[in-house]
């Protein structure tokens, strides 16, 4: 290559570097936080730094793009500070923030830039940010588009706060001819809640009178509410020809009409989350409310069929979507499945979640990056920076030891608050060192630059070909 040491401000080295062709022994050379070259080792020029990653596997840091941080407004349940730290420890440099439980809800231009000022200096990875569709925002969608918003999120159902309230057939019509124009996705909660009647033993009226029953729980949110909210979307998406996204899909019965969908060409894609592939009904303890989401944990025999969909691309990618809370808003003591928050803590540990259970069933670590990092980054509009380790992109790098295992402990937690139902489960794959843009921010438990990450607001970078003129 011949090049001198001025052209880089340091390299990366490591037998074992994911790259577009595989995991290759490769030095990967970087010039303001971006990867310029990918070289043999011996082309490394002399005079830069070198971090040798050794024995370590080297990744591309994971984008994951659902994730509620709460702040401003909520920061007691969860704030920038912490959650991006947690990021950093679970090998994840990019995040997506979702638009609510902040306050105000992120559903307005005033709403987005008071966020933005709230969070300067907080960011220890790098963020880009979801906004909100309620009824009657409409005309601010594009405002915030313009100041790099990169898509919508909109709940069909009670979202668990008053300020962001559902958004009904209606409300969708009036907003998806504008997002179809902006080029960006609508991402929607899809529970639609149906009339059970007046019927003293009506799935809500069981769950009352049994309110630490995790199977009344289980009841009080069937699956004919996703699927009934999916096919909606499924036939507005075709009407307006505008992006759908299915959030946090868990009914496998609603996986036949991602299917026909796909099948038909359609704009509309599905994610799942590590707690629904990695717990099962059956297992989780009565009055146990860490377990407690929306919608809710299912069957084994779900999970698995979460799981082949995953496999043959029906579902495109996995996220946390960390909804944590204050543990007093979890009632753990009362064990209150009826009243307590709604929410699984898991950023820190999607990877290690992710790659314990899909390892035992013959995925590869190669799958797992591709769910949770290069298909979350084209997803979120940031591939091309985000998602890869390549030439042009972000050195956003992170060592890890696939085979090492820990026990997820209260100590080891760097969320806000410890409670996580993952507390007691033994994971492979130990984060070591994570680098966001080149600089390190994570080594082995201890933080080691904070407030390096930055705001994403350039817009998606895959807008160009819908944008009007």
């Amino acid at each position: 290559m011949g090049s001198s040491a001025q052209a880089f401000d340091s390299a990366f080295v490591g037998r074992k570097v994911l790259t577009e062709n595989g995991f290759k022994e490769v030095a990967i050379l970087v010039k303001d936080g971006v990867i310029k070259e990918i070289v043999a080792v011996s082309e490394v020029p002399e005079g830069i730094p070198v971090e040798d990653s050794g024995d370590l596997v080297v990744i591309p840091g994971l984008v994951d793009c659902h994730v509620h941080v709460n702040e401003p407004g909520r920061t007691e349940w969860e704030g920038f500070a912490t959650a991006t730290r947690a990021a950093a420890a679970g090998g994840v440099t990019t995040i997506v923030d979702m638009p609510l439980n902040c306050i105000p809800v992120t559903t307005t231009l005033s709403a987005l830039k008071e966020k933005l000022a709230a969070i300067e200096g907080l960011l220890n990875v790098d963020c880009a940010f979801w906004g909100g569709v309620v009824p009657g925002n409409h005309a601010e969608l594009e405002k915030m588009v313009t100041h790099g918003v990169v898509g919508f999120k909109c709940f069909l159902i009670h979202s668990g706060i008053d300020d962001f309230p559902n958004a009904t057939e209606f409300d969708l019509r009036k907003a998806m001819p504008v997002l179809a124009r902006l080029g960006v996705p609508l991402l929607v909660h899809a529970e639609i809640e149906t009339d059970c009647g007046e019927s003293h033993d009506s799935p809500s009226e069981h769950l009352k009178a049994e309110p630490r029953s995790y199977a009344a729980f289980l009841e009080s949110r069937p699956r004919q509410w996703e699927n009934d909210a999916v096919r909606l979307t499924a036939l507005l998406c075709e009407e307006f020809n505008c992006r759908v996204h299915i959030v946090h899909l868990s009914s496998s019965d609603a996986l036949s009409i991602v299917k026909e969908a796909k099948a038909r060409k359609l704009p509309f894609s599905a994610e799942t989350c590590p707690h629904y592939l990695t717990f099962a009904a059956e297992e989780i303890p009565d009055g146990d409310t860490r377990f407690k989401c929306a919608p809710p944990i299912r069957e084994k025999e779900n999970a698995e069929l979460l799981w082949k969909a995953l496999r043959d691309g029906t579902i495109d990618f996995v996220v946390s979507d960390h909804s944590p809370c204050t543990p007093e808003l979890k009632l753990m003591k009362e064990g209150d499945f009826d009243k307590a928050w709604g929410g699984i803590a898991s950023l820190q540990f999607g990877l290690p979640a992710v790659w314990t259970f899909a390892k035992e069933k013959g995925h590869s670590l190669e799958e797992v990056v591709t769910w949770m990092s290069e298909k979350t980054a084209k997803f979120a509009g940031l591939y091309g920076t985000k998602g890869k380790i390549a030439p042009g992109f972000d050195a956003d790098i992170v060592m890890l030891d696939p085979e090492g295992s820990f026990v997820v402990e209260k100590k080891n937690v760097h969320h806000r608050h410890k409670e996580t139902p993952h507390e007691g489960r033994s994971f492979k794959g130990v984060v070591k060192r994570t680098y966001v843009r080149g600089v390190k921010v994570f080594d082995q438990g201890v933080f080691t630059t904070e407030g390096h990450g930055r705001k994403i607001l350039e817009g998606r970078r895959d807008r160009v070909a819908t944008n009007s003129r």
